[in-house]
């Protein structure tokens, strides 16, 4: 039934001059990424930071909790910076290409 179906839909276009083909393909929402994992899974990995932080000061480490923080805030900052240098490329090539 379906397979005769199938035949006849093909029938129809190959008559009227049509192809069969499949869509073309869309490009990957790299927005909708970079906000999945800015809004869901960065949270997440500065909450287990913070437990960690929060176990190793209640065990008297405060050294390696200062140093660790001082890293993270470090990293943060690399991360902001080429954030920052991500809009300003793009703002060049819109500039130079417009």
């Amino acid at each position: 039934m379906i397979a005769t179906e199938l035949a006849a839909q093909v029938a129809t276009a190959l008559q009227a001059g049509t192809t069969l083909a499949a869509p073309a393909p869309k490009g990957i929402d790299t927005e909708g990424v970079v906000s999945f994992f800015a809004s869901n899974i960065a949270p997440i990995l500065l909450a287990v930071l913070g437990v960690i932080f929060i176990g190793r000061a209640s065990r008297g480490e405060i050294s390696k909790v200062l140093t660790s923080s001082a890293i993270a805030i470090v990293g943060l900052a690399f991360i902001a910076g080429a954030a920052t240098l991500f809009f300003v490329g793009d703002y060049i090539i819109k500039l130079i290409f417009s």
